[in-house]
């Protein structure tokens, strides 16, 4: 039986109905909380759906906004402000995806759930909410993350009542997600696990992982004998803990052990649906987590219906539950679902927040300036320059480093690179490629790439990142162009070691002015450090796993070997000249 009742938020009455039973085509039915008007007339829905479990994201009634890095942020609280959801005139609508939460079923896998897509299951609790007495039969979509890759996952399955979604800080290329430039993230588990900051998955007996539901145990036994090959993994106790209790780790284990792009993310990848999706779309995205910025920008490109797409301020983690995005969000549905005329159409459909100058620049397509791709090259002393190296390798010595494994120091090596002061301001806008010439001694490494915008005070904050696994620098060379490399990640090639190759890394997309007196500083090393200006915004487990073999790197920038960088000008490009 449906539990009513009213509970008071802050100055509002709250007409509550608890553990609504949701039914789906297979008979499966979701659990489901609304919370709408006291006087029970229909209005638009706002529809939240998750494995993080329903009551937890009842606390965003109880709990003011904690941001990063508060010990009370919980990075699985994402349904949104239920009060300020109300206050609006909706129904916020906050579902348990199958086999998590109080809902039956089974969840197997990331983004599948018993073989149903979770996009099938989005469209019949759509469809149940557009025709309860309560909705008007208008159904939009609130939540960020895993909730926001919901949304597009449901809107591809066209749901007739789904009339428009706004998806702020979604993941949407499934094997980026997880690996970046072929570089595990370790993030994911966090999220799934409950660790470093997140609560997690809201477990059920109906959990499993697909790997082993698709495998024999001989074929499991195999295949987890050659990923634990793999340095990397065997070097960290956690991978080995996941590979040896798969049934504890049911989805990090089927990720861990995909460690190639595929079949395996591609049938669920959303920007793969995409072209599927027709109804009036928002997306936002904050800078700092730049792989998250490529996916959104790739599904926007996608994208067939109305469509905006908004990249906002540093820092990246938004507070809990979001609210940073609430107006633009009420604004679009108050057009999409209410049919008030406020004019949001009226606007470019690209609005871009640019770091350094903290100013906004709009347009009609991203980037939302002319752009123009200029090389900032290596030179000797660790400076960056618009010139070439004149000099041959005998003169030009190449930069290096030896980076031991972390299991033997906790200290990560990093290469670093600087302009001089800029002299005006200068503005870039866009993603960009990092060519660098290296000789390893091994047949794997990483390769990080940060860049910082560094004040003339020494304080400092991140513009972008690069990553790229050694053995996954193949490029496609009919999708790469100058400035956008496209790596396919479909298959590891070792590194010959002494070889020297060349390595080129996609700058995640960005916007930043560098202000006169401050320098564009590029940072390079095959770990990443735990603790920086950047990271401790990040939850503890947001760090790609190490490499777990010593490993020497020699960067070579002479004549021969033009290491560089190209990076997206908007402005002319005149003054960081060494």
């Amino acid at each position: 039986m449906t539990d009513l009742h009213t509970i008071r938020a802050g100055t509002r009455d709250i007409a509550v109905r608890k553990d609504l039973r949701v039914p789906m085509r297979d008979g499966v039915t979701l659990a489901a909380d609304t919370y709408g008007p006291v006087d029970g007339a229909p209005r638009p829905a706002l529809v939240a759906l998750s494995p993080y479990g329903k009551e937890l994201q009842a606390l965003a009634l109880t709990m003011p906004p904690q941001r990063r890095p508060s010990p009370m942020w919980d990075g699985c609280i994402e349904a949104g402000d239920i009060a300020r959801v109300v206050q609006e005139g909706y129904v916020h609508v906050i579902g348990d995806l199958r086999g998590s939460g109080a809902s039956g079923g089974e969840h197997i896998g990331n983004y599948n759930a018993g073989g149903v897509p979770l996009g099938q299951d989005a469209h019949d609790f759509i469809e149940w909410v557009a025709a309860q007495p309560w909705c008007d039969g208008n159904v939009g979509m609130i939540g960020i993350s895993y909730f926001g890759s919901m949304q597009v996952l449901a809107a591809a399955e066209r749901p007739p009542s789904l009339k428009a979604i706004f998806v702020s800080g979604g993941h949407f290329d499934f094997y980026e997600t997880t690996y970046h430039g072929g570089v595990m993230w370790l993030m994911p588990r966090a999220a799934r696990e409950g660790r470093g900051g997140d609560s997690g998955w809201a477990f059920t007996d109906g959990v499993a992982s697909r790997m082993l539901r698709t495998h024999s145990p001989e074929e499991i036994a195999k295949r987890v004998a050659a990923r634990l090959t793999d340095p990397d993994v065997a070097a960290w106790p956690n991978l080995v803990h996941v590979l040896t209790y798969p049934k504890n780790h049911e989805a990090w284990f089927d990720i861990v052990m995909n460690e190639v792009d595929g079949d395996w993310y591609e049938e669920r990848n959303p920007i793969t649906l995409a072209p599927d999706i027709d109804i009036p779309v928002w997306l936002q995205i904050d800078q700092g987590r730049g792989w998250t910025m490529d996916g959104t920008i790739e599904l926007y490109k996608a994208l067939k219906g109305p469509r905006k797409l908004d990249i906002g301020p540093y820092p990246p983690m938004q507070s809990r539950p979001f609210v940073e995005e609430h107006d633009k969000m009420f604004r679009w549905y108050e057009y999409w679902l209410k049919g008030i005329d406020n004019g949001v159409m009226d606007e470019p459909p690209v609005t871009v927040h640019v770091e350094g100058a903290r100013g906004t620049v709009t347009g009609a397509q991203w980037p939302p300036k002319d752009i123009e791709y200029r090389p900032l090259y290596l030179r000797p002393r660790r400076g960056l320059s618009f010139e070439p190296e004149p000099m041959g390798a005998e003169h030009a010595a190449p930069d290096g480093f030896y980076q031991a494994p972390l299991t033997v120091t906790d200290k990560v090596e990093i290469l670093r690179w600087s302009t001089a002061p800029f002299t005006e301001p200068t503005e870039m806008i866009g993603q960009g490629a990092a060519h660098l010439f290296a000789e390893i001694d091994q047949p794997d490494t990483n390769f990080i790439l940060r860049l910082w915008d560094e004040a003339p005070t020494g304080e400092r904050q991140l513009v972008t990142t690069a990553y790229l696994k050694a053995s996954h620098r193949e490029l496609d060379g009919e999708r790469t162009s100058e400035g956008d490399p496209y790596h396919p990640h479909t298959r590891a090639v070792p590194v010959e070691p002494g070889r020297t190759e060349e390595y080129v890394l996609r700058i995640y997309p960005f916007a930043a002015t560098f202000l006169p007196g401050h320098r564009l500083v590029a940072e390079l090393s095959n770990d990443e450090p735990l603790a920086d200006e950047h990271n401790s915004l990040l939850p503890p487990d947001a760090f790609h796993l190490p490499v777990g073999r010593p490993v020497t790197h020699k960067i070579y920038r002479d004549a021969a070997h033009p290491s560089r960088l190209v990076l997206p000008f908007t402005t002319a490009a005149r003054n960081a000249d060494r």
